[in-house]
């Protein structure tokens, strides 16, 4: 029982997780995207177009940070210690992005400011979540049951590289989100920066794909052994095929295929990390079930979270589906 509910906790986690990022990931590559895009028209029309939603995203970040505190408590206390520097940047950077959003359109005069606030916050944040999973992938130094590391253990080439990879993908997320929802030259300009994107972001995910299985032989194991490699082999195999749909897409111009395709990419690269990880919560430390809160506990909880996750896709999916279309440069949050 105890091994079914903690396992029923993973998936509700990783799904919290994974859907924060699909969600918060193209208004965080909006902002990254900022600077390309010079005329106040253009940059209203981009804000506009997220305006409805952008500050619900954060709430599968408290589900994913909150049950992952609540249900696995011990590798809570272990990872949060080894990730303080990016989580508080992180959580700095989406605090001055949300205040640049709003303020932005209070001022005429100090409103370029705001403009490089929200992108210098989106940025950070973004670096940030991809420097974390890197540091996490790459493992943390355990002894007992506590975080045993330094203070800047997280702080090397794979886990720069992985928020490198994060900053691309989250900016493709973005172009493609402007491609769905805009029309006339803002959305010829998002076109072409999804082609550049899409390619800088598979030289990305080869890298950090190439890179992860010498971390660790327990990771090269996973994705090469027999005959664990007749499975692991699909998902690189699902990347070309997607990837060739996308570009496919974008050569056509269509409008919502290259978001929902990027999407895939996404959930691609979170299977992949999910092969490596499984069943670890601190890698080749901390499994699970080993991390789990009492049996009664996630019991208690699990209720609870059946109850509002159907409520939060609910009236999440409305508020999409009431903004849908194209946004009207004439209109919009002001």
């Amino acid at each position: 029982m105890a091994y079914d509910i903690a396992t029923i906790w993973a998936f509700i986690i990783a799904f919290a997780v994974f859907v924060y990022v699909v969600m918060d990931g193209f208004d965080l590559g909006l902002g990254i995207l900022f600077p390309l895009f010079r005329a106040k028209r253009d940059r209203d029309v981009i804000m506009n177009s997220v305006a409805p939603v952008w500050d619900g995203n954060e709430t599968w970040l408290v589900l994913g940070g909150g049950g992952l505190f609540a249900a696995f408590p011990l590798a809570y206390a272990v990872l949060m210690p080894a990730l303080y520097t990016p989580i508080i940047a992180m959580l700095l950077g989406l605090a001055f992005r949300g205040v640049a959003f709003e303020f932005r359109w209070r001022t005429q005069r100090e409103r370029n400011r705001w403009d490089v606030a929200f992108f210098l916050g989106s940025l950070v944040a973004t670096l940030a979540q991809g420097v974390a999973l890197g540091a996490l992938l790459q493992g943390v130094h355990v002894e007992g049951r506590a975080y045993a590391g330094g203070w800047w253990d997280w702080l090397t080439p794979f886990s720069l590289l992985t928020g490198v990879a994060l900053v691309i993908g989250y900016a493709l997320l973005g172009a493609t989100w402007l491609v769905m929802k805009t029309t006339g030259d803002l959305r010829d300009t998002a076109y072409r920066l999804s082609r550049w994107l899409l390619l800088a972001l598979l030289v990305a995910i080869v890298a950090v794909s190439a890179a992860t299985p010498f971390l660790s032989y327990d990771y090269s194991q996973r994705w090469f052994a027999w005959p664990n490699v007749l499975a692991t082999a699909q998902v690189p195999l699902a990347v070309a095929i997607v990837t060739a749909l996308l570009l496919r897409a974008l050569a056509q111009r269509r409008d919502y295929q290259p978001f929902l395709l990027t999407l895939c990419l996404f959930a691609l690269s979170y299977a992949g990390l999910g092969i490596s990880l499984w069943p670890y919560v601190v890698p080749r430390s901390i499994t699970i079930w080993q991390a789990a809160a009492p049996e009664n506990s996630q019991l208690f909880m699990l209720v609870g979270v059946a109850i509002l996750v159907p409520i939060i896709l609910t009236y999440t999916a409305w508020a999409y589906w009431v903004f849908r279309g194209k946004v009207d440069p004439e209109s919009g949050y002001h």
